[in-house]
């Protein structure tokens, strides 16, 4: 982004050169070096740059605590540290020696003698790297655009992923003493005669975010240089029906059936996994364990990130080591007074520690977190990105319909219309923008391909959003520099030929 600032610096100095060409020569007659002039032209860079880091530092200040929301971040201004003053200072004396260098270098080469006879002329030459500069700054602009969809694109598509389960309505609370533990039945049956709950389980960890996973299984018609890992989840009989899991083959665990203490729930990847076309029925030994049934296979679901494949899962029943506490709020009741009565209950099992809580589609909510900050700030700056090249373009649309003023209006004078003039004016704006599109595209594709790959579950990269970054461009591009075209084409041709 400060490249683009720099760049406008440059375009706009250079394209005044023809303006400034009549006093280099003056100064240049009367007995200035084009070493005083350099250090001039730098000096004006440098007094521009060191008053904008006094605007920067007065407009970061009023923006930091936005910009400390978005990047989830807690920066702060060093107003009294030497080394932040310095530093900030040297950047800013950097950016004006680069920013000033080509203009500095090219006004001070100008020729007196031919500035004074005035047969200085400008080759056309000389525009071709402010050309050039304006494709680089677009191409910058152009790659940020897609690189900021591209990372909406795939943290909307992630979030359209069927999550397996229903986190709506679902709290989770941590189990931190024995007295839950061992009066869990009577606990549960208070919480579920409060009217507000309307299921109670425990699990070893809360369903958005699984963690513990164990090896050692065997079954029939296992690879035996296989190495296994399963996520595993210790639970209670009502953990299915509270998250809301959909049985996909055999049944839920049920108090009906006491086999169930030694009964896997598994999940669809898990089936694929082991290579069980029909996995109901089929045994498992685990270890020391013992051997354990498969009584039924759940629909997958996603319980760690959004962007990777589901794991295999086994869910068997535990009371012992299930430390946390799943609760299914009624969905008629409001939030603020089931969560009261709900910690009523637990202060009355647990009157020491703190009543603390989380609810699970915030938990799920946070797994898009860092993507979304990237998104916000990618956006943000590409935003930053925009704005500065237009108005670079439009500094050089003012200047170039300042400098072709007389062509305009002998233009108009011979019929020209408002239109052939826009059209002629915006003609070499638009090229350099649809070069930039070109060279930004298989940039902006290479690395955000790169990006995607960090992604197991990942979007595609489509056309159309390459095309909607370059139209968008396009668009901009039209609208900054017809102002000035159409002005230009909508004056008075009198005004500008009287003293022809």
């Amino acid at each position: 982004v400060l490249l683009l600032a720099c760049i406008n610096f440059m375009n706009l100095s250079t394209a005044r050169s023809e303006k400034r060409a009549r006093e280099v020569g003056v100064r240049k007659a009367i007995g200035s070096s084009r070493g005083q002039l350099i250090n001039q032209f730098f000096g004006e860079s440098l007094l521009i740059t060191v008053f904008a880091f006094g605007l920067a530092v007065i407009g970061v200040w009023l923006m930091l605590p936005f910009f400390n929301e978005v990047a989830g971040k807690e920066i702060t201004l060093l107003w009294f540290n030497p080394l932040f003053w310095l530093s900030g200072i040297g950047f800013a004396l950097f950016t004006g020696i680069l920013a000033g260098s080509y203009p500095a270098l090219y006004l001070s080469s100008f020729q007196a003698v031919k500035v004074l006879k005035g047969t200085f002329r400008v080759s056309r030459l000389a525009a071709i790297p402010r050309k050039a500069l304006v494709v680089v700054q677009f191409t910058v602009s152009v790659s940020m655009m897609i690189g900021t969809i591209i990372v909406f694109q795939q943290i909307q598509f992630a979030k359209n992923r069927p999550v397996g389960y229903d986190y709506n309505n679902l709290v989770t609370v941590p189990i931190k003493n024995d007295e839950i533990h061992q009066h869990f039945e009577a606990f549960r049956n208070e919480l579920m005669q409060t009217g507000a709950v309307a299921e109670v389980a425990k699990s070893e960890s809360p369903i958005v975010n699984t963690w513990i996973t164990n090896s050692g299984l065997d079954w029939k018609g296992k690879d035996p240089d296989m190495q296994d890992e399963f996520v595993t989840v210790r639970v209670s009989h009502e953990f299915g029906k509270t998250v809301g899991w959909e049985i996909k083959e055999g049944r839920d665990f049920s108090r009906g059936f006491a086999t169930d203490s030694f009964g896997f729930v598994i999940n669809e990847a898990a089936a694929a996994y082991m290579g069980l076309e029909n996995p109901v029925g089929e045994t498992m030994k685990w270890g020391n364990n013992g051997i354990y049934t498969i009584i039924g296979v759940v629909k997958n679901m996603i319980t760690q990130s959004p962007y990777a494949d589901i794991r295999q899962m086994i869910f068997f029943l535990d009371y012992k080591r299930s430390n946390f506490t799943t609760i299914k709020i009624n969905p008629g009741v409001g939030t603020g007074e089931a969560m009261a009565k709900i910690e009523t209950i637990f202060k009355k099992y647990d009157p020491v520690n703190p009543f603390e809580y989380q609810f699970m589609d915030h938990q799920y909510a946070q797994k898009f977190g860092e993507e979304e900050r990237i998104g916000k700030l990618a956006g943000f700056f590409a935003i930053l990105a925009i704005l500065i090249s237009c108005l670079g373009m439009f500094g050089m649309a003012s200047f170039v319909a300042e400098q072709r003023t007389k062509e305009i209006g002998i233009r108009k004078v011979l019929g020209a219309s408002v239109a052939n003039l826009w059209r002629l004016l915006s003609k070499d704006f638009v090229i350099l923008v649809l070069i930039a599109c070109l060279i930004a595209i298989p940039i902006a594709w290479y690395f955000l391909h790169g990006w995607l790959q960090n992604y197991t579950y990942r979007t595609e990269i489509s056309g159309w959003v390459f095309a909607a970054a370059g139209l968008g461009a396009l668009l901009l591009t039209l609208l900054t520099v017809s102002f000035q075209a159409i002005k230009a084409a909508a004056a008075n041709p009198v005004d500008s030929l009287r003293s022809e």
